[in-house]
C-alpha cells in the first residue's frame, strides 16, 4: 500500500486541492493527474462511479501519483467496502448527522482495532502478494483518510459530539446540501447558511481536525485558505465551464 501523499501534507499543515469527477473514466483520471491536483474524488454518490469502475481510475491515479479518494453513496459497512478494497486511500462519507454515525464510518474505513472492515485478499492489500496481512492492516489504519460531510441543520446542531470521534481526519462542508436542508435550497450565500458555515468553521478550528470545502473557482479556494481551510475541492464542471466560456467569446466576437 502507498504512501498517502495528501494525508502527509495535511499532518505537515499544508493544504491540499482536489477535484470531483463523477464520470467513470480511468483515461480522464490519467488526464486529470499531469495537473498539480493532490487528489482525485471519485464520486458514487453524485456521479456514475461503481466498484468496477473505481478500481481502474485508482489504477490511472496511481500511475499519476496521485491520492485516489472516493465518495460513497452512503454510511453502509458493505458499500465502504466494496470501495475501498478497489485500492483507494480515503473517503468521503455524506449526510453524517450524529456521533454514532461518525464513529460508524470511521469503523467501516478502518480495520481492527480501529474499525470492522473486512479484511481479504483485495487490490487494496496487493492481491496479498506484497506483505503480511498484519503489516498491510497497520499500513492501511495509518494511510487511509476519513472525509465527513456536514451537510444539514442536525449536523451543524450535533457536531460538538461530532468532533470528539477518533479516526476522522476532515470534516467537509457541502455548501448546496447545507442551503438546501436550511430550507433556502441553492442559496449558498443567504445569510442562514454562512452562519452555519461559519459555526462550523469556528467549531472545527478548535480541534486537529482539518475543515474541507467545496469551491467553484480560485478566487473562492483563496478566501477559504484565509478562513483555515486546508482540503479544499472544486468539481470537474466547475473547471472546464471557464475554460470553455474564455475560447467561445475570444472567437466568436
Amino acid at each position: 500500500m502507498r504512501t498517502n501523499k495528501t494525508k502527509k501534507k495535511l499532518s505537515s499543515d499544508q493544504a491540499v486541492f482536489g477535484c470531483f469527477l463523477r464520470y467513470p473514466s480511468a483515461a480522464l483520471v490519467e488526464v486529470l493527474g499531469y495537473q498539480d491536483w493532490d487528489f482525485i474524488v471519485f464520486d458514487g454518490e453524485h456521479g456514475m462511479v461503481d466498484p468496477s469502475d473505481c478500481e481502474n481510475m485508482v489504477r490511472a491515479a496511481e500511475l499519476q501519483d496521485v491520492t485516489p479518494i472516493v465518495r460513497v453513496t452512503t454510511n453502509s459497512p458493505p458499500v465502504i467496502l466494496r470501495y475501498m478494497d478497489t485500492g483507494a486511500q480515503g473517503l468521503h462519507i455524506p449526510w453524517i448527522n450524529s456521533r454514532l454515525e461518525a464513529e460508524q464510518a470511521v469503523k467501516s474505513v478502518k480495520y481492527e482495532p480501529l474499525g470492522i472492515r473486512g479484511l481479504a485478499s483485495s487490490r487494496a492489500a496487493d492481491y496479498g502478494q506484497a506483505i503480511s496481512f498484519g503489516e498491510y492492516v497497520n499500513k492501511a489504519n495509518k494511510e487511509t483518510l476519513v472525509v465527513i460531510h456536514i451537510e444539514t441543520a442536525e449536523a451543524v446542531e450535533q457536531l460538538p459530539e461530532i468532533l470528539t470521534v477518533e479516526g476522522l481526519d476532515v470534516i467537509f462542508i457541502g455548501p448546496t446540501d447545507l442551503s438546501h436542508s436550511l430550507g433556502v435550497p441553492g442559496q449558498t450565500d443567504h445569510p442562514i447558511v454562512k452562519t452555519a458555515m461559519e459555526k462550523i468553521t469556528e467549531a472545527v478550528s478548535e480541534t486537529d481536525l482539518d475543515l474541507g470545502i467545496m469551491v467553484s473557482d480560485a478566487q473562492a479556494a483563496q478566501e477559504w485558505r484565509e478562513r483555515g481551510a486546508r482540503y479544499i475541492t472544486v468539481t470537474f464542471e466547475s473547471m472546464l465551464n471557464p475554460g470553455v466560456r474564455q475560447f467561445f467569446s475570444s472567437v466568436c466576437q
